[in-house]
């Protein structure tokens, strides 16, 4: 495996205070790269800014921002560009899985709003920077809990029914969708998309979610792979020369693996574009 020397590139992370975002972003941070934390939790924040100087010292820095909500991922999407000349690197991987149905303030539904929407706006606030930065690329974390989705375009807010596995699963569909859809759109442009399942890690997710799903989580974890392992595909994403031409793939142990068949359908991933554009309102055109 050929592996880029990452001295002087940015890398623009989400969900990286705790499991394998925070392996992945030390990683490489250790390889010579800039990290740009996208948090919420302060000290969590605060205690990876010290562990990623301590592998790879430099002038890594946090963003606070709230990613379930609109105007929070446009805020740090703005802060971020404003403050970053380039970007080499987004990598989506902030997640949760919540017990009961909650709604934002924008009307999304909770799972939906931070699962997908904060990829899918984030991605287009920092779209610029990535194009001008090019070669650049884009690594949304999904999951093969996908293969478990069907997408139903009159109820992406989950509000007929509600099943808290079902509508993280329809979550993770529409990341590999959307990165199909994103990866189109910056072709010729010198940006690649790809997306991953980590596999079943053993990290904090799900131990909040709420009801009897965390203790199914919590047991579930004994037979889960470390961390370390689940970041091995974000960091070969991140870091290999060898995929460094291929886009609108989906991985799974650093090979390209075929998604489901739904998550390969062109016109819905199309169709999740608009939709999203819609909902976020960011007025950005491809």
């Amino acid at each position: 495996m050929r592996m880029a020397d990452l001295r002087g590139k940015v890398v623009v992370i989400t969900g990286a205070t705790s499991g394998i975002g925070s392996i992945a972003a030390e990683e490489l941070a250790a390889m010579g790269a800039r990290i740009v934390l996208v948090a919420r939790d302060k000290s969590r924040a605060e205690a990876e800014l010290e562990r990623l100087g301590a592998k790879g010292p430099g002038a890594h820095t946090v963003h606070y921002a709230d990613l379930s909500r609109l105007d929070e991922m446009k805020r740090v999407g703005h802060e971020i560009a404003a403050a970053e000349p380039r970007i080499d690197l987004l990598i989506n991987n902030a997640g949760a899985l919540f017990g009961q149905r909650g709604v934002t303030p924008d009307g999304l539904e909770m799972t939906f709003a931070t699962n997908h929407m904060s990829y899918f706006v984030l991605t287009e606030m920092l779209r610029e920077r990535l194009v001008a930065s090019a070669p650049a690329r884009v690594i949304n974390t999904s999951s093969d809990a996908h293969r478990r989705a069907h997408i139903d375009f009159s109820d992406l807010q989950s509000a007929k029914h509600y099943r808290a596995f079902a509508v993280y699963s329809l979550s993770k569909l529409c990341n590999i969708l959307y990165t199909r859809e994103l990866a189109r759109s910056f072709a010729g442009k010198g940006v690649t998309a790809n997306s991953l399942h980590p596999g079943f890690v053993a990290t904090r997710f799900g131990d909040h979610s709420g009801g009897a799903f965390s203790v199914v989580i919590r047991m579930a974890k004994s037979f889960a792979i470390t961390p370390e392992k689940g970041a091995e595909t974000i960091v070969y994403l991140a870091s290999s020369g060898d995929v460094a031409n291929v886009t609108g793939e989906y991985f799974y142990k650093c090979r390209i693996t075929p998604p489901a068949q739904e998550a390969q359908d062109d016109k819905a991933a199309r169709r999740l574009w608009a939709e999203s554009m819609k909902l976020a309102a960011v007025g950005v055109t491809q």
